[in-house]
């Protein structure tokens, strides 16, 4: 599932993806994995190499490498259970600020924080967290999607239960605007009854919150933020890190699209077979945002109608 693959032929492995046709999708990558065959990839930035090279991992010390975002490795954390009940050992070397929330994981034998060197540790066998779909064959059937496999206790923010906790995040990361919302498209929000917002966008002022609604609880560590999250009735955020967090936790998460949606997110479909408590609300215009914000306010008033 390597991103240089992906980006060369997205017609092709991107489509099956998005169709829900995984099995197409895995012999695409078998092809690739065959004609990729003892070529190097050490010299390509991390999230570009190809690891795993089709051995089978059964009865071997397996390495995790995770070289994509702190978002992909929280989905694809899912595997370790799998992979622990064929291998001899589980190895994860992870995003260091991940470790602590990485530890409530089953499967995971030992966790090492990632660097830009090489790992400390003896392995038989080595794979990219993202391959593991593709050596499992997964397909919708399949898909590892019991939840929550991340766990952390609730960081209680009020202990006002009244109005609904509701969570707002707004801003991707820099690689790609074109997921993240300007914070003046979400003003039509403020004016919903029953609700009490957090903005758990990362500096949030600086981020382009205006004060005029909601909360700012601050900055916190990506394991405190979890425990935030874990007290939220509801988290509203784009294509983002938090995404995938609320839905490894089995909280409830409506996830705001652009039109152009990343493949996990398939076509044609408000739901994600990889999180059950995830609702995905899609834009029908290239840069529209403000019909996504109207059908998440009227989404919403339904919420805090039956909360009242």
């Amino acid at each position: 599932m390597s991103e240089q693959i992906q980006e060369a032929e997205p017609d092709v492995w991107m489509q099956h993806m998005r169709r829900g046709k995984f099995e197409e999708a895995w012999k695409k990558s078998d092809a690739d994995l065959k004609a990729r065959a003892g070529q190097p990839c050490w010299h390509l930035p991390r999230h570009f190499q190809y690891i795993w090279d089709g051995s089978s991992l059964v009865g071997k010390r397996v390495l995790v490498r995770c070289y994509h975002g702190l978002g992909d490795t929280v989905q694809f954390i899912r595997y370790m259970p799998l992979l622990k009940e064929i291998a001899a050992k589980v190895i994860v070397w992870a995003q260091a600020p991940l470790i602590p929330l990485l530890k409530t994981v089953s499967g995971i034998d030992q966790l090492l924080p990632l660097h830009d060197g090489t790992p400390e540790v003896d392995y038989d066998a080595d794979i990219e967290i993202m391959e593991l779909p593709h050596y499992f064959r997964t397909t919708l059937a399949t898909l590892p999607a019991q939840v929550p496999y991340l766990h952390a206790e609730p960081l209680v923010l009020t202990s006002d239960n009244s109005r609904l906790k509701v969570g707002l995040v707004w801003k991707a990361g820099d690689w790609d605007e074109s997921r993240s919302i300007p914070f003046s498209s979400l003003t039509p929000l403020a004016e919903l009854p029953s609700l009490q917002f957090y903005m758990l966008q990362a500096n949030a002022p600086e981020a382009g919150w205006n004060g005029k609604f909601g909360e700012f609880p601050g900055n916190f560590s990506l394991y405190d933020y979890a425990r935030v999250v874990k007290d939220l009735d509801l988290l509203i955020t784009v294509d983002s890190m938090p995404a995938h967090l609320a839905g490894a936790m089995g909280i409830p998460v409506w996830t705001l699209l652009r039109t152009e949606a990343d493949w996990r997110w398939m076509d044609d479909r408000d739901d994600s077979p990889w999180y059950p408590t995830m609702h995905l609300f899609r834009q029908t215009q290239s840069g529209n945002w403000d019909k996504v914000i109207s059908r998440v306010a009227e989404e919403l008033s339904k919420l805090s109608r039956d909360k009242d």
